[in-house]
Order: structure tokens, then sequence, then C-alpha cells
């Protein structure tokens, strides 16, 4: 695999979207890039960092990362594996007709004023649909436009007053922690086990974590399993041996966790996703 390969799913007047792939060789910062447009990217694979100034994001399945164009930054892998993503562009008048005020610099350009939000599990089941149906022709292109505009809208929705206020000190803290339980999703972390990895107490970490991604710690922790448990559906026929791997006591666990995550079972997700188009 090469460092980086973009595969296009889906190019239209009104959105397109590529499921870019990057193996992640070096854990330090590398080059300066420049976006040429708006891309909101959705990260569900894997983990990296994107440094735009002072300000740094971890970007993984929870996560969305915001890139204007022209705007230099720089990405690192500290954690390997490297990472896929879901990298959407959208018509800049319909971005403006989206994207709420508060997530916009005041001025005359379309810009973000922020590089990341959190998105919810929906939002994840919306990534895994619209890449597995595109990728097995199973969704055809107004359904898919539809899908992508329905993520955005979604993604880009009102996002809690602790999302954009997070201080520069208390965010490094998170950011730490969640690359703590991204480095090894299958283990059975304990509370001690990754305040003592972040450097904090076990109540202050608990406590702040809540206060800034405005989830508890342990529930972040499943969705980021969740979310892989969306990319790998299609590769495995047996879905007990994939939510042991994931790191659930059986099969039931992960069926029941599932389904309150997605609404869906496993199984019938992945048939849903893969459904034959109408024709």
């Amino acid at each position: 695999m090469s460092e980086y390969a973009a595969e296009l799913l889906l190019n239209t007047d009104t959105v397109s979207l590529r499921d870019v792939r990057c193996a992640g060789g070096c854990k330090h910062k590398g080059p300066e890039e420049c976006a040429s447009a708006h891309h909101l990217v959705f990260p569900y694979r894997g983990v990296f960092m994107r440094h735009l100034g002072k300000d740094e994001a971890v970007a993984e399945a929870n996560q969305l990362l915001l890139y204007n164009p022209d705007e230099g930054y720089s990405i690192s892998h500290p954690v390997q594996g490297g990472d896929h993503c879901v990298s959407l562009s959208v018509a800049e008048p319909l971005l403006r007709e989206i994207a709420p005020a508060d997530l916009l610099h005041r001025r005359g350009d379309l810009a973000f004023r922020v590089q990341r939000l959190r998105i919810d599990p929906r939002a994840q089941a919306l990534i895994a649909m619209l890449r597995h149906s595109l990728r097995t022709g199973s969704a055809e292109t107004l359904e898919a436009e539809t899908l992508a505009l329905t993520l955005v809208r979604r993604a880009l929705g009102a996002q809690p007053a602790s999302e954009l206020r997070a201080s520069g000190s208390a965010r490094k803290i998170v950011d730490r922690a969640k690359l703590v339980l991204a480095s090894d999703l299958a283990r059975r972390w304990t509370l001690s086990d990754v305040a003592a990895e972040v450097g904090v107490s076990p109540v202050y970490l608990t406590q702040l974590f809540q206060r800034v991604e405005g989830v508890p710690l342990y529930r972040y922790q499943m969705r980021l399993r969740m979310a892989r448990a969306l990319d790998l559906l299609g590769r495995y026929d047996d879905l007990t041996q994939l939510g042991l791997e994931l790191g659930f006591s059986s099969h039931s666990h992960f069926g029941a966790t599932f389904r309150a995550t997605y609404g869906y079972s496993p199984s019938d997700f992945r048939r849903t996703a893969a459904r034959p188009p109408n024709r």
C-alpha cells in the first residue's frame, strides 16, 4: 500500500466523496499541506493528529475535521496503523446554506472557525452506509447525494457550547486520553490505567472529559469500538469473532450494544447497506 491513496466514490455538481487511506508511516509532523477547497473529513479507521498553527486535533471515528481552502496544516500519526477517512466536499452555495453561523468566521469568505467537531452514532452510521452502498453499487446517485447532505446537516448541526469553548489545556488532556483509547480498541481499559497514561487523577479525568466532550469516557470508547465494527462488518462472516476481537465478552453483548447504538443488529445493518438498488 502506498503512503496515500484516494478512491473517488461519488462526484456530482452537488457533492463529491472520496475514501482516503494513509499508511501513516511517520509519527512526527509531516510537511505543511494545504487544501484547495472546503473538506469535511470523517475518520472511520485509525487515528491521526492535525496541526493547525498552535491548535491540534485528534482525528478518530468520533470526530469530524473541517478543512478550509488555502489554510496550511500538518499531519502526524502518533498511533501506528495509519488511518482511513471519508472526505466529503459540498458545493459552496449549499455549504453556506447548511453551515450554522456560529461555526463560521464573520467575514465575507466562507471559512470554518473551528477545525473539529464531535459526531454522534447516527452520523457514524450514515458514513458507513454511504461508503458501503457506493462501493457495492447498491445506492443510486440521487440517494447517495441525499444521504451525503443529510450527513453534513447532522454533523454541522448545533454543537454544545463546551465543544466550541474548551480551553487549550483542557483539550490537550482530553486529546491525550483519546489517543490512549485509540491505541488499543479491544483492551478493557480501567480508569486508573487511562488516567496514569494521561498523567492526571481519575476523578479529574472523568470530570474534564465529560465537560469537554459531553459524554462519559466509557461511552466515548464504546463509540470508537462501534465505529470500527461498522468498518469491518463486510469482512466478517462470523460476527461473534468480530465482537470478540473488538473486546466484547460475547456475541450477545456485541449485538445488544450495536443495536442500542445504531438501532439495527449487526447483521441487519449489513443487509441494509448491501441491499440491491431499486430499479
